[in-house]
């Protein structure tokens, strides 16, 4: 369920998988599931692509990239920050 109708924020609530044996937090588990920016652009999106390749971060989704979760018009860069949290940039 997503809740709120604004262009800049929006909040989303999903029934989740059951609890993952000893871990502490897991984003298919109960909390936090991910944390998506819009950037200007898809030349930002590549621009911060390039960079964690570079600096070693984490892609998720890298074989279906720029195009993993919905479609063709969602442009956008998925990375695992180092608490295993999704971070989504999305070009503008």
């Amino acid at each position: 369920m997503t809740l709120g109708n604004h262009k800049d924020a929006y909040l989303t609530f999903v029934q989740v998988k059951e609890r993952y044996e000893g871990l502490t937090y897991h984003r298919c588990g109960v909390g936090l599931n991910h944390l998506a920016f819009r950037v200007e652009g898809r030349d930002a999106v590549d621009a911060l692509r390039a960079f964690c390749l570079e600096s070693g971060i984490a892609l998720l989704y890298d074989d279906r990239h720029p195009f993993a979760n919905g479609g063709d018009s969602h442009y956008a860069l998925y990375v695992e920050d180092p608490d295993r949290i999704k971070v989504e940039f999305v070009a503008a």
